[in-house]
Formats: C-alpha cells, sequence, structure tokens
C-alpha cells in the first residue's frame, strides 16, 4: 500500500487538537486477527504451566478470553502480566524476565498500512520507540485492587514525554494507540484534553493509593476540565502527539478491552528509554536498514534485557523525584 492511498491524515487538525481518530488504518485481518490468535495461544500455554506449577488452580479453559486472563491474574498476581507485555519492566530485571515477542506483535508494529499513515506525520525515515505495552484490561471488578491501576487497570492522566527520560524533549515523538477490540466509554477507552499539548510539559507525579501504587500522573489540578472520551472501533488508530494529556476510563463491560500503546519518531533522535531498544521499521534513503525479520527484533530485546542484568540502569528512566510542590499538594 503506497502513502498515496494511505487512510488521509489530517495534519492540520493534529497539530491544533493535538490527537487524531482515523478509522481503517489496519487491515484487521491482516494485522489484528494474527495478534488475537497469537495471545490466545499464549494464554493457553501459560495457564497449563502456572497449573503444572501449582501457580493457578485451575487453567479456566472454560471461561471466556477476558474472564479467564482475570482469574489467571488474581491467582498470579501482578508478575502474571509481565509475560503478555512487549516491553521489559523499568527494574529489576533478570535473565528469567518475561517478554512477548511474537511474530504477529512484530507484523503489527510493522505494519506498512500503520507506517503510511505514521510517514504522513513524521516523515519516512522512521524509528520505533520503545516506550510501548500491550494492554488487555478485563473487567475492573473482576481484578484485584493491586492491580486496578496497573497495565490490565485504569490509566491516570498523563503525557508520554512525562515518563521518559529528558533527553526526549526535542525528539518528534509520536504515539500511536492500536485498538484490538472495539473500545467504548463502557469498556475504557481513551479521553484527552484536546489542546493540552500547547502548554508544554507538567509535572508528573506519583503516591500511594490503599494497597496499589500510583504511577506517573498528572495532579488534578494541572488537567483542567475539557476532558474528551475517544471511542474507536478495531481496525482503527488514535495518534497523540507527546504531550497530550490523556488517561483511560474503568472498563466496567463484561468483556477485555485490549489495546496496544505504540510509539514512533525520526531516525537519529533521542528515545528516551535508552536501555531499550529502537530499531528502524521503514527508511526510504537507508531501505536496507530497516528491521524486517522478527526474530532479529525478539534478538534485540534479549540483548537488552542481558545488558540491564550485567549494568542495572542507574537511577529512575523518567525525571520526576515526587518532591516537586505540586506534589506534595496534591497528595
Amino acid at each position: 500500500m503506497s502513502v498515496a492511498t494511505a487512510p488521509r491524515i489530517n495534519v492540520e487538525q493534529f497539530a491544533e487538537e493535538g490527537y487524531l481518530v482515523v478509522e481503517d488504518v489496519l487491515d484487521v485481518a491482516r494485522d489484528i486477527d494474527p495478534v488475537v490468535a497469537e495471545y490466545s495461544a499464549l494464554l493457553d500455554q501459560l495457564a497449563a504451566t502456572w497449573q503444572a506449577e501449582g501457580k493457578i488452580a485451575s487453567t479456566y479453559a472454560d471461561l471466556p478470553f477476558a474472564q479467564r486472563l482475570a482469574r489467571v491474574l488474581n491467582d498470579t498476581g501482578s508478575k502474571g502480566y509481565q509475560p503478555f507485555d512487549i516491553s521489559l519492566p523499568q527494574s529489576n530485571v533478570s535473565e528469567d524476565t518475561p517478554i512477548h515477542l511474537g511474530p504477529a506483535v512484530f507484523g503489527l508494529l510493522t505494519s506498512p498500512r500503520l507506517l503510511d499513515a505514521v510517514e504522513q506525520l513524521i516523515g519516512p525515515e522512521i524509528l520505533s520507540n520503545p516506550i510501548q505495552h500491550v494492554r488487555i484490561k478485563p473487567p475492573q471488578r473482576l481484578l484485584p485492587p493491586e492491580m486496578r491501576t496497573s497495565l490490565v487497570g485504569q490509566t491516570d492522566w498523563h503525557q508520554d514525554q512525562g515518563v521518559a527520560l529528558p533527553e526526549v524533549d526535542e525528539t518528534n515523538m509520536l504515539t500511536v494507540w492500536l485498538p484490538i477490540t472495539d473500545a467504548t466509554v463502557e469498556n475504557g477507552c481513551l479521553c484527552v484534553v484536546p489542546g493540552s499539548h500547547h502548554g508544554g510539559l507538567v509535572t508528573h507525579c506519583s503516591a500511594q493509593k490503599g494497597s496499589a501504587r500510583i504511577g506517573l500522573h498528572i495532579p488534578d489540578a494541572l488537567r483542567g476540565n475539557n476532558v474528551v472520551p475517544v471511542p474507536i472501533k478495531r481496525g482503527g488508530a488514535l495518534f497523540l502527539t507527546k504531550r497530550t494529556m490523556h488517561a483511560s476510563l474503568q472498563n466496567e463491560s463484561d468483556g477485555v478491552r485490549w489495546s496496544f500503546d505504540l510509539r514512533y519518531q525520526p531516525i537519529g533522535q533521542p528515545t528516551g528509554r535508552p536501555v531499550f531498544p529502537s530499531f528502524v521499521v521503514r527508511s526510504r534513503q537507508h531501505p536496507e536498514q530497516a528491521v524486517t525479520d522478527w526474530r532479529v527484533w525478539a534478538d534485540l530485546w534479549r540483548t537488552a534485557r542481558s545488558n540491564m542484568v550485567q549494568n542495572p540502569p542507574k537511577g529512575k528512566l523518567n525525571r520526576w523525584t515526587s518532591e516537586e510542590p505540586v506534589c506534595a499538594e496534591a497528595l
């Protein structure tokens, strides 16, 4: 698919509002269905292994995907989600820390249809930024309390620039949020503050809320009230600037809300998380530099994992101390 026939990106609207929904960016049969099959097989494999090891009471094979995942996570706790994620934790990494590096996910990351859309916003020399996650959110009520603000729970308000190191400040980092299932208000779609990117980066804080630690988030006093939910059908994409304030709603439905957070940027600019591996997904100038084999991509992450074990990162992978005055006021 060429750029000329890619979904048209309204660059002016994106620049003004800081976000843009584009329908039919992905081919559902080619890009999304293989990811669903890959993760379903992964859940089968993990459930069988964990039952044999006594970590879960049952494989829950008779349950639908959402309820099955929720039961597994209730049995395993937060560590049970890491094998599904496409990124490593920021600390306490070992050679055995799991990460999902399957060919279907790589196909999603490098989808020509998706890159055609990305190219219209950041140009043809495209790097895959490694700040990325999969979020498979069962109904909120089915999750253990300590996981309700995790990758499978509600995501608090933040800017993507705010969860990276200061080196990313001059990088043209583009967030692409892809729903694998329809994202609705009921099942916890994203919401944004239109135009919030014009105000620059605001302070992010972290805090403890009951038994759960809330990750980096924007205090209410800095957010504003113009909140717009952004439902999207599977196959569509939500594009965000690195400074657009966004969060997710809770999943109040009976099903799963499943999405990927991906990020892209021009080749040669800092990623904001240098201990994790970036890779070229498209280059018109040097097409031979693009990684086209999922096994090469997987090896990049395995090498990064080994490097983190041998040389653990010094300090946090973000700029905040949570001792900023606004953080104290928000507690």
